[in-house]
């Protein structure tokens, strides 16, 4: 081996090509040709078995630059840094180094290579452990870093997306009546806000259609509350069916239901939806085997019938309308006229 600098001349060692495979898995020797005359067990393994001894070193890699020629050991050159990517795997690239030989007729040159930053997907790639590397490579260990790092990361999206999954119950329950599933005034209310700062402009076309119960009390009083629970459950049901896609059903008391019916502006259509909701309010649900009998009064406000139409003034109107139909015998639905609540009172 050749001296290097000023130090003073080293010992020679000779190697067994076991020791050299156990001390550098990943070592290449070239001949002064360029002809692989040996490799490691772990390159062999890459590149496909012993067969590569005795084949051309770019047939099997190829130089970071372009103008080097595999077929001349000149440009490895002692201590050189070599870059190399395989031919057979373009995505795999390998970093390394080259010392000359020249002891007893052993010419060429040594390479020892290790993987660049595809390390990972080269030990998926080729199937490699822990055993595949020298002890001293630090491969293996960045390799567990950078798993740790992906699962960390995987970890920590996980937990994020439980705790949005958490803020989104969290707020589904805070907008939800929990015994109909309904929405619940403080839901109702946002909505409303909603489609009336939405408008840009145009003219709003929808109806607030409020409904209270007739003969609910009766029904707690003589069956229990448990009763009156299958019985709330069941208005629900009628009115979701009754309403359409788009639109709000709310429960915004014990027994009273707001509806806020989108796009649209013909009375004859809200009140026909109201007469098909109380004929089947008016139909029994049992409750242990006893008729749960009750009936609906309706007040409706239709957008369309105010200048600028307010939320609250609207609700109000509903509201002393849906007494109207109470006071005339209950079961039937009362169109709103403005400031009606503010004369009725």
């Amino acid at each position: 081996m050749p001296d290097s600098g000023s130090l003073p001349p080293q010992p020679l060692i000779a190697m067994s090509a076991g020791a050299l495979g156990q001390l550098m898995p990943m070592a290449l020797w070239l001949d002064p040709r360029g002809t692989i005359r040996g490799v490691g067990p772990t390159l062999a393994r890459i590149l496909g078995g012993r067969a590569v001894i005795g084949t051309p070193f770019d047939v099997h890699f190829r130089l970071g630059r372009a103008r080097a020629r595999a077929q001349e050991t000149g440009h490895f050159s002692n201590g050189r840094r070599l870059h190399l990517w395989l031919r057979a795997n373009p995505g795999v690239s390998l970093r390394g180094s080259a010392v000359e030989l020249g002891y007893r007729g052993e010419e060429g040159v040594l390479v020892n290579l290790t993987f660049g930053i595809q390390l990972a997907e080269a030990v998926r790639g080729f199937g490699l452990t822990e055993a595949d590397f020298s002890p001293c490579d630090l491969a293996m260990e960045l390799l567990y870093l950078q798993e740790a790092k992906a699962a960390v990361l995987g970890e920590l999206r996980a937990l994020n997306m439980r705790l949005e999954d958490a803020r989104r119950s969290a707020l589904d329950q805070a907008l939800t009546d929990p015994l109909t599933g309904l929405a619940n005034r403080r839901a109702f209310d946002l909505e409303l806000s909603r489609t009336l700062s939405g408008l840009e402009g145009r003219r709003p076309s929808f109806a607030l259609v409020h409904v209270d119960l007739d003969h609910f009390k009766a029904v707690n009083d003589s069956l229990g509350h448990a009763a009156g629970d299958i019985v709330l459950e069941y208005v629900a049901r009628v009115l979701r069916e009754e309403a359409r896609r788009g639109d709000v059903v709310a429960r915004v008391g014990g027994d009273e239901f707001i509806l806020l019916v989108r796009e649209v502006s013909d009375p004859e259509f809200v009140l026909a939806m109201g007469r098909r909701m109380i004929s089947r309010l008016e139909q029994p649900c049992f409750y242990a085997g006893e008729p749960c009998r009750i009936s609906g009064s309706i007040g409706i406000a239709l957008s369309v019938d105010y200048v600028e139409p307010d939320g609250a003034q609207m609700l109000a109107d509903a509201d002393a309308a849906l007494y109207v139909s109470k006071r005339e015998g209950r079961g039937r639905c009362t169109l709103a006229k403005p400031g009606q609540a503010d004369s009725s009172g």
